[in-house]
């Protein structure tokens, strides 16, 4: 009976959206940044081109460095993050050992704060310290948990892949879509893919649906027609 009540609690606390934030931050920030970067790019170049070469050159190239600079900006930003974390980590070993007084009062002062009397919280920081000191002080002082912390090669993949699945949407369009309006093409394309982005990390994440999509597509929009501004005030016809 122990062990289905056991499964039960695990499977409730999976189920909160809390849980998914790591992979679905990164997975709606690539494949946002590929459908917006990408059409951007697009629309910048088409509105100054009477041909298809040089969009889809431009709009291919784009998708590769994009892809690339993501998954290097997050292995790096992942792993710098990591190694604080393993730091603070060492640290705190040390710091156990050498001064586990001092340790065992910060914990109750954390547990204090939280709202349990002081009686009862050194009580919990005693019994927490023998069953699990240096693992207790890393979730509670440091606030380190298994939901904050991240893979970089992980993350890496995740975000590259994740934005080259949202800019192969443009790129799709700048192969079929007449040059003549594709930007008018790229632009609805675009704002119906971010729709449903938006629609989909709002289910997925728990959140309001309205308010991602609208927030979604808004600052697509500004950022397409920033694009559309620069192709028609600097292009030269090619």
């Amino acid at each position: 009976m122990e062990n289905k009540e056991s499964i039960t609690i695990d499977n409730y606390l999976d189920s909160h959206y809390i849980h998914r934030s790591n992979w679905l931050r990164a997975a709606v920030l690539g494949a946002n940044d590929g459908i917006i970067s990408i059409s951007s790019l697009a629309i910048g170049v088409a509105t100054a081109s009477t041909t298809r070469d040089p969009i889809l050159l431009a709009t291919l190239a784009g998708l590769v460095a994009g892809a690339l600079s993501m998954a290097a900006g997050e292995y790096v930003s992942v792993s710098s993050q990591t190694d604080t974390e393993k730091a603070d980590i060492e640290r705190e070993k040390i710091e156990l050992e050498s001064m586990p007084e001092l340790e065992l009062k910060i914990l109750a002062e954390i547990y204090e704060k939280r709202g349990l009397k002081k009686e009862t919280a050194l009580q919990v920081a005693k019994e927490l310290t023998e069953f699990d000191a240096l693992g207790t002080h890393i979730r509670d002082e440091l606030g380190i948990t298994e939901i904050s912390q991240a893979n970089p090669i992980q993350a890496a993949l995740a975000s590259g892949a994740a934005f080259t699945a949202g800019g192969v949407l443009p790129l799709l369009v700048t192969f079929f879509a007449p040059v003549t309006s594709m930007e008018y093409f790229l632009y609805g394309f675009t704002i119906v893919s971010l729709i449903v982005l938006g629609a989909v990390s709002a289910k997925t994440g728990g959140s309001s649906m309205g308010k991602a999509v609208v927030r979604i597509v808004i600052w697509g929009t500004i950022a397409m027609g920033l694009s559309a501004l620069v192709g028609y005030l600097f292009g030269v016809n090619v």
